[in-house]
């Protein structure tokens, strides 16, 4: 079932909306005419009517039970913001250009994490498209937008979104958008959205004037849980079906990065995420093109990816956050919080074969056993970070890698999870070294609200002993601070580290080892004294090994490596990648003791 404004054409316009529990809703055409129209309500609990002269543009609301109105909840576009009238969009006027355009498969994706807000000065959709050609300059062919729905204000990480098929009107709206996917299709790079369905913003959500959204047999960190399996959940499940697919066909958009699916809580036969995975792979199918669905979820349940035949969800892959946890504690220390359930080398090693560091092993943070095996899944169904917005932004103060690790680790960084087996996403900025923080901002309206978030932040902060005050989220210095700094791009380290970045990438692409994911076809090892990790990974004739020094001191391989001759493609402490120089031969045929410079790799391949 349709919800929403569905322009017909000629000025013909059908209102649909979920109200199951109310006697009466109308529409209120607000602009240009002020009338009001009755709807009937079907056996169903949606209230339709189809309205003659509604023009696009057209502003309206819902009067509910003749007492009060609201914004549409599945409204197209909020030109004034979250508590405004909702105004009618007509999809069929856009010139898209990208008719040719198949996508590209998950295994093949370099994918690219940014905020629309601070990625440039202008802070909109279109003018990213002109960086574009410098993100695929360097290998990057996929583009993931953080939420892009709604929020109040202009200032927002985007989670706090009230119209999930809204697009930001301070982003550049509607249009704006469609800009961008069409920009990127023409240069064949895909689109990921990153959408939110375990929870709608505090300010501005209504949705609970029209039906019940929410259930208080589960509790969320963000309060009640969305009703996905109580009574009258039926129109619940269908109003996020309906988002995604909306995101989908509407915009073009070719994948759709699902937010802490743990949060949603659903104990019926068929999961809401097993439920949304089919009504995708029909869409799919009808298109003629593969949407994927990736999922955000700190359970390590492989459930989510397995395929319905298995019991599974059927999503098409997950984030792992063991492999970022393991590799941010080798590089920089920190044990505070989640961190302390890492730290060993065999960990990364195991996360590099396995995917999950906790398959069901006691978790000392969480104080009980955790996780699931997921060794048996294709690594394409994977993706891996040393940064990500949560991993940055939730930090007191908002610092990346570069500020909390040495310049030869940012090195180590990018060789671990450009040459894993798995899907790598890096988060912008990440590719040259950005030293602006990624903080938590909001523009909230409401002074209460403002509090609350600020105690909020304070309380997440004791996990990992910070004392002090965060920077006030609410200012909009606080956003201005996380305005990328493009130009270091040309400088100095910051050029030399995103040549290697675009080195790995291309590495990733031209060797065949590399480029196939395949885990039965890779060997990793690891040791622990010295933090030393290796790999060989082969496809057919194509054959890589690596070695990574994880430690602050030189260190000595003397492992045997797989028989053949092997000539040395690329090693971060050599002087072209302002490392010490390099201590290693160019060509192994045999075993040879061979000494690492701290914090760095090496990659040879067989001849």
């Amino acid at each position: 079932m349709k919800v929403g404004a569905t322009y017909l054409g000629n000025n013909h316009c059908e209102f649909i909306v979920w109200a199951p529990l109310l006697r009466s809703v109308a529409v209120e055409i607000v602009a240009p005419e002020k009338r009001s129209i009755p709807m009937e309500r079907d056996e169903r609990g949606y209230w339709k009517v189809t309205v003659k002269d509604i023009a696009p543009g057209t502003k309206y609301l819902f009067q509910l039970e003749e007492e009060i109105t609201r914004p549409d909840p599945a409204s197209r576009f909020q030109p004034q913001g979250v508590h405004a009238p909702s105004q009618v969009i007509d999809h069929s006027t856009f010139n898209w250009n990208d008719s040719n355009w198949t996508g590209i498969p998950l295994e093949e994706l370099i994918i690219y994490e940014l905020h629309v807000g601070t990625f440039t000065p202008e802070g909109t959709f279109t003018t990213i498209i002109p960086r574009l050609r410098e993100l695929q300059e360097i290998g990057i062919n996929a583009i993931e937008l953080m939420p892009v729905a709604q929020f109040p204000g202009d200032r927002n990480w985007g989670y706090d979104g009230v119209y999930p098929f809204a697009v930001q009107n301070s982003y550049g709206g509607v249009e704006g958008l469609k800009q961008l996917v069409d920009a990127c299709h023409q240069r064949g790079m895909t689109v990921i959205l990153d959408v939110v369905y375990n929870h709608f913003g505090p300010e501005g959500n209504y949705t609970s004037n029209f039906g019940p959204y929410f259930t208080a047999t589960y509790r969320t960190p963000w309060g009640g849980a969305m009703n996905f399996d109580d009574a009258h959940s039926e129109g619940v499940r269908n109003f996020f079906i309906e988002n995604a697919l909306y995101w989908l066909r509407e915009y073009h958009i070719d994948a759709l990065r699902l937010d802490a699916i743990h949060a949603i809580y659903d104990l019926g036969a068929k999961h809401f995420l097993a439920e949304l995975a089919e009504k995708v792979a029909e869409l799919s199918q009808q298109q003629g093109r593969k949407f994927y669905l990736i999922a955000e979820s700190d359970l390590n349940d492989v459930r989510v990816i397995r395929p319905h035949q298995l019991g599974g969800h059927g999503i098409d892959a997950q984030w792992s956050d063991d492999f970022h946890h393991a590799l941010h504690v080798l590089l920089t220390g920190e044990q505070g919080g989640y961190y302390q359930d890492f730290g060993r080398c065999e960990q990364l090693e195991k996360a590099f074969r396995e995917s999950f560091v906790y398959a069901w092993d006691y978790s000392p943070f969480r104080q009980r056993y955790h996780g699931s095996f997921a060794g048996d899944r294709p690594a394409a169904q994977f993706v891996v970070c040393s940064q990500n917005h949560d991993q940055v932004g939730n930090r007191m103060l908002g610092e990346r890698l570069s500020q909390l690790a040495s310049f030869e680790a940012l090195k180590l960084a990018a060789g671990a999870v450009l040459l894993s087996p798995y899907i790598p996403l890096l988060f912008m900025g990440e590719e040259y070294g950005e030293e602006a923080p990624f903080l938590y901002f909001v523009s909230h309206s409401d002074p209460d609200l403002i509090k609350a978030v600020r105690e909020g932040r304070k309380k997440e902060f004791k996990d990992f002993h910070l004392e002090g005050e965060p920077p006030a989220a609410e200012s909009p210095d606080t956003f201005l601070k996380c305005k990328l700094n493009w130009q270091l791009r040309t400088e100095g380290k910051h050029q030399v580290l995103l040549n290697l970045y675009r080195q790995l990438i291309s590495f990733r692409r031209q060797i065949p080892a590399l480029k196939q994911l395949e885990r039965q076809n890779l060997e990793v090892s690891s040791i622990e004294p010295e933090k030393l990790l290796s790999f060989h990974r082969w496809s057919q004739d194509s054959q890589i090994f690596c070695i990574m020094n994880f430690s602050q001191q030189a260190v000595t391989w003397d492992a045997a490596l797989p028989e053949g001759n092997w000539q040395k493609r690329l090693d971060s402490a050599d002087s072209q990648w302002m490392g010490k120089g390099s201590t290693l031969p160019q060509m192994l045929a045999r075993q040879q003791n061979l000494s690492l410079q701290p914090q760095s790799f090496v990659l040879y391949e067989m001849e």
